[in-house]
C-alpha cells in the first residue's frame, strides 16, 4: 500500500471559505479486511466526511451555483427540490451559508432523523405519500410547481439537470484519480439521481482512455440493472428496498449522459447490504448507511470479476446516524425479515428495539 496515497493531508497555513468550501476533497479509505480477503484493493471514497455528511451536498452546491452562474436565481430568493433526503440536506445547508429560503418535497416514507435535520437546518420540509413519478403528485412534480408558482425561485430538479453529473465530472472523478495516482480498474455505485455514476464515470473513463469500468449497483425494485444488461429495455418496476434515495424505475438525465458507456450492473439483495454494514463497523470501524454498504458489497463483487490485484472504488455516501433508528433497530429489522441475514457474532450491534 505505500504507492497508494490514500491520507487526507491538510496545511495549517490555509483554509477554506465557508460551508461551501469544505465541500469535496475527501479522504479515499483502504478497506483493509475486505481487500486482503479477496486478494483486491477495495477503496472507499469517504463522502460521509462532506461538511453535510453525505454525497450529496456536492450535487447539492453544483446545482444552485449552475443557477447562479445562470443568473435564475438572486439573493435572498428561494430554492425548491423534491429529495428523499441527503440532497435537501445539502440544499438545507447551502442555502444557509448563501442566504436562500429553502423548501424541500419529500415522500414520507423516509426515516425521521432526516426530516428532523432538515427543520434543524431551517428548511420548509413538505412530506407527501409516495408515489411514482408517473403520478402528478409525485414529490418531484410538487415540487416543481410550487417554484413555479414564486418569483425569485429555482426548482434545482436534482434528477435531471445536468449540472448534477457535472459537478462529479469536476470533483469526484479528478479527486479519485489523483488519489489512486491513475490506477483504478473498475468504479462502481448505486443511482439515485444518476450524477454520481455519470459524473464520475465519465471522467475516469475519459482519463483512463477507456480502461477503467464502470458498473452500476441496483437495490431490489430498481429497474436500471434490468435496462442496461438487457440493451435498453425498460421493465415495469416491482418489489421494494430499504435502502434510501437509491434504485430508480426510470433513466434520468443524468444518467442518459453516460448510461451507453456503463459496463455492466447488477443487483445487490438487502439481505447483503445488512450483512455488510455490520461487517464493516465489526472489521473497519466505519458506521455507515445502508447505500454505502450496498456500494461496498457491490465493490467486492466487481473486484471478483476484474481478478486478483484490481482496483476498485466505491462510493461511501453517508453514515448511519440518519437511519440508526431503523438499522440498529432489532424489531424494526425483524419486520423487514433482515434481523437473521446478520451474522450471530455481529447481532451485538443491534441495539435498539
Amino acid at each position: 500500500m505505500s504507492s497508494l496515497r490514500i491520507a487526507r493531508c491538510f496545511s495549517t497555513a490555509t483554509h477554506v471559505n465557508g460551508f461551501n468550501g469544505a465541500v469535496g476533497n475527501t479522504p479515499l479509505i483502504y478497506l483493509k479486511s475486505l481487500s486482503e480477503r479477496i486478494g483486491s484493493r477495495i477503496l472507499g471514497k469517504a463522502e460521509f466526511q462532506n461538511p453535510g455528511g453525505s454525497v450529496k451536498d456536492r450535487a447539492a452546491l453544483g446545482l444552485v451555483e449552475d443557477a447562479e452562474e445562470q443568473g435564475l436565481i438572486k439573493p435572498g430568493g428561494t430554492v425548491v427540490e423534491g429529495t428523499a433526503g441527503n440532497t435537501g440536506i445539502g440544499l438545507a445547508h447551502v442555502c444557509r451559508a448563501k442566504g436562500y429560503k429553502c423548501v424541500i418535497y419529500m415522500p414520507n416514507t423516509q426515516s425521521q432523523e432526516k426530516i428532523d435535520l432538515l427543520r434543524m437546518l431551517g428548511a420548509d420540509v413538505r412530506p407527501v405519500p409516495a408515489v411514482a413519478f408517473e403520478n402528478p403528485q409525485n414529490y418531484n412534480h410538487q415540487a416543481r410547481e410550487y417554484a413555479e408558482s414564486l418569483t425569485n425561485a429555482i426548482w434545482t430538479n436534482q434528477f435531471d439537470n445536468t449540472a448534477n453529473a457535472k459537478a462529479h465530472y469536476r470533483t469526484t472523478g479528478p479527486e479519485i484519480w489523483e488519489q489512486t495516482q491513475g490506477k483504478v480498474d473498475g468504479f462502481i455505485c448505486a443511482t439515485g439521481t444518476g450524477g454520481t455514476l455519470a459524473g464520475t464515470g465519465k471522467f475516469l473513463r475519459e482519463k483512463s482512455g477507456g480502461k477503467t469500468q464502470i458498473w452500476l449497483a441496483d437495490p431490489p425494485g430498481s429497474v436500471l440493472t434490468s435496462y442496461i444488461n438487457s440493451g435498453g429495455k425498460l421493465i415495469e418496476r416491482s418489489g421494494s428496498s430499504i435502502t434510501e434515495g437509491i434504485g430508480q424505475g426510470r433513466v434520468t438525465d443524468n444518467l442518459a449522459t453516460f448510461v451507453n458507456d456503463v459496463s455492466g450492473a447488477f443487483t445487490v439483495p438487502d439481505t447483503d447490504s445488512i450483512a455488510m454494514l455490520y461487517e464493516l463497523l465489526e472489521s473497519e470501524g466505519i458506521y455507515l448507511g445502508a447505500s454505502s454498504a450496498l456500494n461496498v458489497v457491490a465493490a467486492v463483487e466487481l473486484a471478483k470479476k476484474l481478478g486478483k490485484g484490481s482496483t476498485v472504488v466505491t462510493i461511501l455516501c453517508d453514515g448511519a446516524y440518519r437511519y440508526q433508528s431503523r438499522l440498529f433497530s432489532k424489531k424494526w429489522l425483524e419486520s423487514k425479515g433482515l434481523y437473521e441475514s446478520i451474522p450471530p457474532h455481529l447481532k451485538k450491534y443491534a441495539v435498539l428495539e
